[in-house]
């Protein structure tokens, strides 16, 4: 029987959790092809999340628990999940329930045509605001304009990927990782599904606004270096205005003779390139910055308890 292996990040999903399991117990039970393991990784959470893993644990066998020593974000967690499965096929998911469960057996019937990763494909969240719908939509393109990696504009974590894949992605070790474009730019065979997330089971999302505008710096600075070129971009500007500006001081001061002392065009061009200077500076510490963070060498994560199996260590 072949081995699938289900990789869930946790962060205070007491509601959802027990709800999940039973879901994905009823997607496999027909599969009598498969067996499956749950993967749980705890990312550091504060509610009662980890007490009904580990009921969950002693339950069922099939269920185990990762508990990471404290909140490492969402890819990280992803990651730490992916660092420790042993199934045939992996398929990565939210306990949520906007990822549906009844959606691993499609998933895994284009695993057995042949490709490598399913990825799938987020049409509309139900409930969602319009706000967020826009942000999301503009954010993607943005990405692909500057990107070098085409990334799917909907895709989510949810996925499934064949165990040669899980190991080429276990040598990506960068920190500030967007495993979106990860994947995509690893290659292999891949196909996608279309879905309509359904809302919530219960709770409210933990992915905040900052979380998402950090994970969306990451994708673009983790994909591109034109950031880096808007230096060369805004130095030209900067230029061809400079010399528009010294253009307009010769005909003020010969041909109209009227040169005033111009303390409001000097603090326009002090103000003007200063900008300029402090944003290019701004972008050169952001790639510095993760630079800092690569050399120094830490591991992505620690983990608080380990799996009990066929532990590997990082």
């Amino acid at each position: 029987m072949k081995l699938v292996s289900i990789v869930v990040p946790v962060y205070n999903e007491e509601a959802n959790l027990r709800h999940f399991y039973e879901a994905v117990c009823e997607a496999m039970k027909p599969l009598t092809d498969y067996t499956f393991e749950l993967v749980f990784v705890d990312d550091g959470s504060k509610d009662n999340s980890r007490v009904i893993l580990r009921e969950l644990e002693k339950e069922d066998e099939r269920v185990q628990p990762m508990f990471l020593a404290r909140n490492s974000g969402h890819q990280l967690a992803l990651t730490c999940g992916l660092d420790h499965t042993d199934g045939d096929v992996v398929i990565t998911m939210d306990g949520d329930m906007q990822h549906p469960p009844e959606m691993i057996p499609t998933l895994l019937k284009k695993w057995e045509e042949g490709y490598e990763v399913v990825q799938t494909v987020r049409v509309t969240t139900e409930g969602v605001s319009f706000f967020k719908k826009t942000t999301s939509a503009l954010y993607y393109k943005v990405l692909n304009m500057v990107s070098t990696v085409p990334i799917q504009p909907g895709g989510s974590d949810f996925r499934l990927m064949d165990r040669i894949v899980v190991e080429a992605f276990r040598k990506y070790r960068e920190h500030a990782r967007f495993i979106r474009g990860l994947i995509v730019a690893m290659g292999f065979k891949q196909t996608k599904l279309e879905f309509v997330a359904p809302p919530r089971f219960a709770g409210v999302s933990k992915f905040s606004f900052r979380k998402m505008l950090h994970l969306a710096v990451d994708g673009i600075l983790a994909f591109s270096t034109v950031p880096l070129r808007f230096g060369l971009y805004a130095g030209v500007l900067s230029g061809i205005i400079s010399f528009f500006l010294f253009l307009h001081v010769l005909f003020v001061k010969y041909v109209e003779n009227d040169a005033v002392p111009g303390w409001a065009t000097i603090l326009a061009c002090v103000l003007f390139f200063g900008g300029v200077q402090l944003f290019i500076l701004g972008i050169m510490g952001e790639y510095i910055g993760r630079i800092f963070e690569e050399t120094k060498g830490r591991p992505l994560y620690l983990i608080a308890k380990d799996k009990p199996k066929n532990e590997k260590k990082e």
